[in-house]
């Protein structure tokens, strides 16, 4: 049965691809990515015959192409910027690949989540100052209401995604101290990464001044204390 693999390219290092994608990438006939949000050292590295940027195109052209080219045997290879998983929109393009019988398979990747946090040198989650990580977006052009209120309530670190062109809306809708601790990361693991620090209340102020506009992640709570109130040692540990 005809097989097309979406793999994860990970946050932007490019030696941050899973193994198996990047064995995946070293053996692709077509290779269909998603534009300026994957490395050009993993595509430009790709044998693939048939290099192809997504960007643009309308679903049914993306699926019909993949399904097109693994029917006549091609390893097709959907290339994914961090994890698929989230905010990929790979559902759709699976459904659609199920209804051409074409077959799929999901490699996982490293999530610009993981390499802001690497990067901010925290953990997300911290014993005895958050325990659980609200991962969500603001509403915009493709979301009609979202849940920043609600979602904030709890004591939780959050991250935000898809919001950098908002943040002043975010920050003013939170329900948390307004000295609680608020960094942006932008282009995390790329070669021009930036970090702003700062809280709640001026995190947007910050960011601005640091020209940072798109491709960022807005990441608060306190786990980026430096010294978080209520941490207490790991019983790994004990």
């Amino acid at each position: 049965m005809p097989k097309v693999y979406f793999v994860g390219a990970g946050p932007g290092d490019p030696d941050l691809i899973t193994i198996k994608g990047e064995r995946l990438l070293s053996r692709a006939d077509v290779l269909l990515y998603t534009g300026s949000l994957v490395n050009p050292t993993l595509i430009e590295n790709s044998p693939a015959r048939i290099k192809r940027d997504s960007h643009g195109m309308k679903l049914e052209e993306i699926v019909s192409l993949m399904a097109d080219h693994a029917r006549r045997g091609s390893l097709v290879i959907r290339l994914h910027s961090g994890d698929p998983s989230l905010y990929g929109a790979i559902v759709e393009q699976m459904q659609g690949l199920a209804l051409a019988g074409v077959d799929y398979e999901v490699v996982p990747g490293v999530s610009s989540l993981f390499a802001a946090a690497a990067a901010l040198r925290t953990q997300l989650t911290l014993g005895g100052v958050a325990e659980s990580v609200i991962i969500t977006r603001p509403a915009g052009a493709t979301l009609d209401r979202d849940e920043i209120e609600t979602l904030s309530a709890h004591r939780a670190t959050m991250v935000f995604f898809l919001g950098t062109g908002h943040l002043e809306d975010i920050t003013s809708r939170l329900r948390c101290p307004p000295e609680t601790p608020a960094a942006v990361v932008f282009h995390a693991s790329w070669p021009d990464q930036k970090i702003v620090k700062g809280t709640v209340s001026d995190i947007a102020r910050h960011a601005r001044e640091a020209g940072i506009e798109k491709t960022a992640l807005l990441i608060v709570g306190g786990v980026l204390d430096p010294l978080p109130s209520g941490h207490h040692r790991s019983h790994l540990y004990s």
